[in-house]
């Protein structure tokens, strides 16, 4: 105590780093959904404002054993802070093995769109090298690499029925065996989890509007992202990860896709009426669309979701713009 006081007295209290708050963000980023391009901003990002990201290798490992969510945990918590991690993994619980929560932040895509998107750059990559499906998965057989979706579909292979369908749920559910179950538990959990612990769960077709929420948010790590994510030159960049070689399925093939993706289409519809709300209470517009019905009854144009890199019609520049500059 003496000695203490003796060094408070002789040089003040210790400097201490001041922190943004929050100081600690998870982007448990969702497979196919627009997180190569946040991920390339992200980069630009924590140089310019002196966050640090952390990013894994590893992007094939969603579910963990428990010890092997104590070690992630252990490792993202020790980080320095102000710190962005980011892996390709289930909703990690970090209370439950004594930790701090951080905020979580993610995207998500209409469900069709995204299982396609994965389907396709599975077997012929994008366009950062044509080699590089046959580096991603040189175990791949001709004959299923060059598989007709529709086969896939109609003929219930497992890479187009259930569980493998069921996939964005789990990010959010988090690490618990139902999580991985199609239904109603794993749907409510995941809601759940929605409200407690993600502080932004955007959707990929208004990515605009997510940056900017992200900024008004987050300003300590998004700060000027819309404008970075606007230029030319980034641009150039985020058209090197569009996936090739996508064809559209039938009418009849899709319909099944949607009868076996319900639950992932009500989680979906869920996050984007609340992200529209949370776009309302921030004065951002949505386009005023005939809401559509549910999936069952309506067939959509799958791949009217291509990962956003060309411009928006003029208008929304306008208004985007606008907001960006008040």
């Amino acid at each position: 105590f003496v000695g203490n006081s003796t060094y408070l007295d002789d040089h003040g209290p210790p400097p201490q780093k001041v922190l943004p708050f929050p100081s600690q963000v998870v982007y448990n980023r969702v497979g196919k959904c627009g997180s190569r391009t946040v991920v390339l901003l992200l980069r630009i990002l924590s140089e310019k404002h002196g966050f640090n990201l952390v990013t894994s290798d590893i992007h094939n490992k969603t579910r963990l054993t428990k010890n092997e969510q104590m070690e992630l945990i252990k490792n993202i918590s020790t980080a320095e802070q102000p710190y962005l991690f980011t892996r390709h993994v289930h909703f990690l619980n970090f209370s439950r093995f004594g930790g701090d929560q951080p905020v979580y932040i993610n995207i998500i895509r209409d469900p069709v769109n995204r299982f396609l998107s994965n389907y396709f750059f599975r077997r012929f990559g994008d366009w950062r090298g044509e080699q590089n499906h046959m580096i991603r998965t040189p175990s791949m057989r001709q004959e299923e690499r060059y598989l007709d979706i529709n086969v896939c579909i109609l003929e219930n292979y497992p890479e187009c029925s259930n569980p493998r369908l069921f996939y964005i749920i789990p990010y959010f559910c988090g690490q618990h065996p139902r999580c991985r179950e199609p239904g109603e538990w794993a749907l409510e959990r995941a809601k759940l989890n929605v409200n407690e612990n993600f502080l932004l769960v955007g959707i990929l077709e208004e990515l605009e509007d997510v940056l900017l929420l992200l900024e008004r948010f987050l300003p300590h790590y998004f700060k000027d992202v819309l404008s970075i994510y606007k230029n030319p030159e980034h641009r150039k960049l985020g058209n090197l990860t569009v996936t090739v070689k996508k064809t559209v399925p039938s009418p009849e093939a899709i319909q099944v896709l949607y009868q076996r993706m319900r639950y992932e289409y009500e989680f979906y519809y869920y996050v984007k009426e609340q992200f529209h709300l949370l776009k309302r209470k921030f004065g951002l517009k949505s386009h005023i669309r005939k809401p559509r019905p549910r999936p069952e009854f309506f067939i959509p144009s799958p791949l009217e979701t291509e990962e956003p890199i060309d411009d928006e019609e003029e208008d929304d520049e306008k208004w985007l713009e606008d907001i960006y500059k008040r």
